[in-house]
């Protein structure tokens, strides 16, 4: 095995440049992320400004930034669909949860739940559904991660893997929220900087005239080629296409890496603040991926579908180097390389929000709330969060290393997204919304929702060990995204526990949720107990 092969020089220097930058802000973060406030939530100190270019940072992970512009490359407007899908997604968080999950809870999505339901099962079906969404999500980062390091900078898998994971680590267990929160600024700064500068060099060769690019796009197709600006290359059955944006829209609003940052602000404005500013960033990068997408197409050609790999996750990277000047010369090396150090720092502050999640529902849920009920000191909860997500990032790199690069990166996310969508949404929007749901129905929609959504994507055509165009799904199930189905299996097994449990439900406590939640009202006491 080879450590190093071919080593991009410059790309290692943009990657060193990044990790001294954030290792300086790790360092300064340290010192203010000593209590739990400070640990899970930044001490609620970050402006909604600022929590909006989090958010996007912690949102637009390289799945966005490589896998999209792949997509459209390699079959144009199905792509495009992707993008639309992830943006309007945030529609959802903005008017069902933003304001209501930081005037409701504290630190992680249980604190909603067990606000009005009986606190032990309630958080550990919360965990469960975090769990589930941070595992298969962590996992198909980490992997990813050594797939383009491999491939852009020339590092061994493994070896890129692991250095991910211990530079990942360093920012949570030593900088909390605090040193999350501005590695994925940084990380959005430059994302939206490289995106935009390729994006003016891609419509400068066309005049500035989009219509003349996506023409270009499709004369550069060969005759057996997936491209098409009409949509059923990628997606060709309907229901496919409602199923993935199902999915992707509902299940933004379960991810709990992206929830958790509503905890960091001072106030429910500027939660919604953040979500529109959020909106803005993230709908502008998808604006500019098409243009990539496209670009990527018009220039590189058929010709350019194997250099990009398998995904086309290569293909914003050879569209770097090309129009830098093509590769082996200084401008196509250094354009190429600046877009692998912002992969890097994409990843990193991707997997960093992962794990942070995970590890406060560990403590925070598991620990503090369910073992030690309550009894534990602030400087317990912390270290044992601290512990945990060592615990958590050593367990994603000796997977992702076993793995390999022929782990199926796509499958994991989109499962990621599905359970998301299936338990962690349905249970959040009922506590919030329904009078009598219970403790038997939040567990009862979890369940259900994280087993029918594995249960499907394991079943489907493009997963299932030896699925060919013969044999198919075993059960014939033909979609590749089980949003359609386990998405309203997860509501109905909420729906279902709640009317075939006995259990009583005070009503006094889902009022004061409700209030709490629309208004605000008690909710800033409530915080100046845990050290807001």
């Amino acid at each position: 095995m080879r450590l190093f092969a071919e080593v991009n020089v410059e790309a290692l220097v943009m990657a060193a440049v990044i990790l001294s930058i954030t290792l300086g802000i790790t360092y300064w973060a340290s010192k203010r992320a000593s209590s739990a406030v400070g640990f899970y939530a930044a001490g609620r100190q970050i402006t909604g400004r600022q929590n909006g270019l989090a958010i996007s940072g912690d949102y637009l992970s390289a799945a966005s930034f490589l896998g999209i512009a792949g997509l459209i490359f390699l079959y144009g407007f199905d792509g495009f669909l992707y993008s639309i899908g992830f943006l309007v997604a945030f529609l959802t968080v903005m008017f069902l949860l933003a304001e209501r999950m930081r005037n409701a809870g504290k630190y992680t999505i249980a604190d909603v739940l067990s606000f009005r339901l009986n606190e032990t099962p309630a958080r550990a079906a919360a965990a469960l559904g975090t769990f589930a969404v941070v595992t298969f999500y962590l996992i198909a980062q980490m992997v990813g991660a050594g797939v383009l390091i491999e491939k852009l900078v020339g590092i061994d898998f493994s070896l890129a893997v692991i250095v991910t994971g211990v530079f990942m680590l360093c920012y949570v267990i030593f900088g909390g929220m605090v040193a999350t929160t501005w590695v994925q600024i940084v990380k959005a700064v430059l994302l939206m900087a490289g995106i935009l500068t390729m994006s003016i060099f891609v419509l400068g060769k066309v005049g500035f005239n989009p219509i003349e690019l996506f023409n270009r796009a499709n004369e550069n197709k060969g005759p057996e080629s997936t491209f098409s600006l009409a949509p059923g290359t990628y997606l060709p059955k309907p229901l496919d296409t409602v199923s993935l944006g199902l999915a992707l829209v509902l299940g933004t609003a379960g991810l709990p890496h992206i929830l958790m940052r509503f905890f960091t602000v001072p106030n429910a404005q500027a939660a919604r603040s953040s979500v529109v500013w959020a909106m803005f960033i993230i709908g502008f990068f998808y604006l500019l991926t098409t243009f990539i997408g496209f670009g990527a197409r018009a220039f590189l050609g058929e010709g350019g579908v194997e250099a990009a790999g398998t995904g086309g996750n290569l293909a914003a990277p050879n569209l770097a180097a090309f129009l830098g000047g093509g590769e082996g010369t200084f401008g196509g090396d250094l354009f190429l390389a600046a877009i692998a150090g912002v992969a890097f720092a994409t990843i990193l502050a991707v997997v960093a929000g992962l794990v942070l999640s995970a590890s406060a529902a560990f403590s925070h849920d598991i620990w503090s709330s369910i073992v030690r009920k309550g009894q534990d000191s602030e400087h317990e909860e912390v270290l044992v969060a601290r512990v945990a997500a060592f615990g958590i990032g050593v367990i994603a790199i000796v997977i992702a290393v076993i793995g390999g690069s022929g782990l199926n990166v796509s499958f994991m996310v989109g499962l990621a997204f599905a359970v998301a969508a299936s338990a962690n949404f349905p249970a959040l929007v009922l506590a919030l919304t329904w009078r009598r749901f219970n403790t038997t129905g939040a567990i009862a929609g979890v369940v259900t929702g994280v087993v029918s959504a594995i249960f499907l994507v394991i079943v489907s055509p493009k997963v299932w060990p030896g699925a060919d165009t013969v044999t198919g799904s075993p059960i014939g199930w033909t979609l590749n995204n089980p949003g359609i189905i386990s998405i309203p299996l997860g509501f109905l097994g909420c729906f279902l526990g709640t009317i075939l449990s006995k259990e009583r439900v005070e009503e006094r406590s889902f009022d004061e949720l409700f209030v709490r939640s629309e208004t605000g009202l008690g909710a800033e006491r409530a915080l100046e107990k845990v050290g807001a």
